[in-house]
């Protein structure tokens, strides 16, 4: 076998990833991945993304995946390069976020002997990976080339499909790495732009099936994908009159049935004993709020859990019923008069409880800058193509619980998988590197500085975003948690403060920084950032204690509302 054969391998592999029609691809620098590289690099249908680090390269791909929703490759060089790779590999599997993961590998001869930057790279990533493979590269005879083809198709396809997710394919690689000669002219695909193995998606013969559900009926939205399916399924909800709790990242909270702060109305044991629905339909991922996942799991009603991949998300075991289909396709067969809740007043007091608790928030808040100020305000400021990707641990627990319900608002990712915090600034510049419109990234110091490095993409890719960083020098999260009274450990061991600066952040990776004094301040650099097509760290400084105390206060006038109206 030669570097020619290796070669021409390779770039049909890449052909067909074209093909099938991937557009992006992420690389991390090192020598054993060279052939891939510069394969994915001369494949000129897609974008290739040059990192530093492989675990930058990866969150970057996953973002890039996440909002363009098709599947997006990475590779990396052997040795523990891949092992770095893991966390948003996991994340990818448990968010369905389609990944095709490239990673070079020492020929098996060198396994097991003392070779440098060789490590068991065989399913390194486990379970967490939907498909592995070990390509053997041999000589590129006519049969080689038809079938690296089709495993090209084959490793987009199954991550795209069924439920999208990561594929794990291992390159072992033999010296030497480059050409010496021009490669001769590839002839071995199909004719026109078709790929070797084209997919042909089921045709949808989607019934809710049985008696359909009619009294006081409650729709739960979680996270999804498809930000269409979202929008129609809030058109649904106001046809029905069916309460529509809607958490942001699923694309549903708008229009008049969606309920915004559910997570406020079902800490009021009065209300919610009062407004438990005999028929619960369950759409997407579970919110993140823990008052409605108690509340779901305290019903006695039928529930009924709707997936297009068939993905379970019932972790108190009370779904009785699921359906396997996308909801486009299942909302295209109902009408507003076959689910309808008849209970005239049942929608109504759902939205007079709602409109009660947003007042006593806008109250409760004021205008002095703090974190569910912030993540409030960006619900109303930015616009419908925008999008908002929010960092987990506290930032997104404040979206779900501030942010209001609008006709058309930004569309809202985050890393919902796995829950972690890794990754975040890359993942975020991924998905600005995807897709037309700006995006703003919402995320906490302790996230910032968990994925620093993330923020070269600013200057070296040339990406724009907007990072509105929350820094309350710690995990203000844990200011929530029992851990809090351990007075002994909890601030040096669980707040973990940091004393940083990142205004030297912003000057060390090229970006510019502000930090906004009042909410009018917040709003113009905001608007600057995303008029200026380059990348602004807006900080907001915020105490831990207050914020926890605020939370608190909110929390108090928005029930005093609920019970009043």
């Amino acid at each position: 076998m030669t570097a020619t054969d290796t070669y021409l391998l390779l770039r049909a592999f890449c052909d067909e990833l074209a093909r099938c029609g991937m557009k992006h691809a992420c690389t991390a620098p090192g020598s054993r991945n060279t052939p891939i590289v510069l394969s994915l690099v001369r494949e000129p249908r897609v974008r290739c993304w040059s990192h530093l680090d492989e675990r930058c390269a990866a969150f970057f791909a996953l973002g890039a995946a996440k909002r363009s929703r098709r599947p997006v490759a990475v590779t990396c060089t052997s040795g523990t390069a891949a092992a770095n790779l893991a966390p948003a590999v996991i994340e990818a599997r448990y968010a369905r976020v389609p990944l095709i993961v490239l990673t070079a590998d020492r020929p098996p001869e060198l396994r097991e002997v003392g070779a440098g930057q060789t490590i068991d790279q065989l399913k390194l990533y486990g379970s967490a990976v939907k498909w592995f493979f070990e390509v053997g590269l041999n000589e590129a005879t006519p049969e080689a080339l038809r079938w690296i083809r089709t495993l090209a198709c084959r490793a987009y396809w199954t991550a795209a499909h069924g439920p999208p997710g990561p594929v794990h394919l291992n390159f072992p690689l033999r010296e030497p790495l480059v050409l010496d000669r021009p490669l001769p002219a590839d002839s071995t695909g199909r004719d026109g732009a078709r790929p070797y193995v084209a997919l042909e998606a089921p045709i949808a013969t989607v019934s809710a099936g049985g008696r359909h559900p009619v009294g006081r009926v409650a729709i739960v939205a979680g996270g999804q994908s498809d930000p269409l399916a979202g929008r129609e399924l809030a058109a649904f909800a106001w046809r029905a009159a069916i309460p529509l709790l809607a958490d942001p990242l699923s694309g549903a909270r708008q229009g008049t049935a969606a309920i915004a702060h559910y997570d406020l109305l079902l800490r009021d044991g009065g209300f919610s004993e009062a407004h438990r629905p005999e028929f619960v339909i369950r759409v997407g991922e579970l919110p993140t709020s823990k008052p409605l996942r108690a509340w779901l799991a305290g019903l006695d009603a039928a529930q009924m859990a709707i997936d297009p991949d068939g993905v379970w998300h019932d972790p108190d075991s009370v779904v009785s019923r699921r359906l396997h289909a996308p909801v486009l396709a299942l909302l295209k067969r109902l009408t507003a008069q076959e689910v309808t809740a008849l209970d005239s007043t049942w929608l109504a007091s759902w939205r007079a409880a709602d409109a009660a608790a947003a007042s006593a928030i806008d109250q409760a808040l004021g205008h002095e800058l703090s974190e569910p100020l912030v993540a409030r305000s960006l619900g109303q400021w930015l616009e419908p193509a925008a999008t908002l990707f929010v960092a987990s641990s506290m930032p997104v627990r404040d979206v779900e619980e501030f942010f209001p319900a609008r006709d058309r608002g930004p569309r809202v990712f985050s890393n919902r998988g796995a829950n972690g915090i890794d990754g975040t600034v890359s993942c975020a510049f991924g998905a600005a590197a995807t897709g037309g419109g700006p995006v703003v990234l919402l995320i906490g110091d302790v996230a910032l500085a968990h994925d620093i490095g993330g923020l070269l993409a600013a200057r070296r890719l040339g990406v724009p975003l907007t990072i509105v960083l929350l820094n309350n020098d710690g995990g203000g999260i844990f200011h929530f948690l029992p851990v809090a009274g351990e007075t002994d450990a909890f601030e040096e061991h669980v707040a973990t403060p940091h004393g940083l600066d990142f205004s030297h952040a912003a000057a060390l990776y090229g970006c510019a920084f502000k930090r906004p004094s009042d909410l009018a301040e917040l709003r113009a650099a905001v608007e600057r950032s995303i008029a200026g097509g380059g990348t602004t760290i807006i900080e907001v400084r915020t105490d831990r204690a207050e914020n926890l105390a605020l939370h608190r206060r909110v929390a108090d006038a928005a029930l005093a509302a609920v019970q009043g109206a």
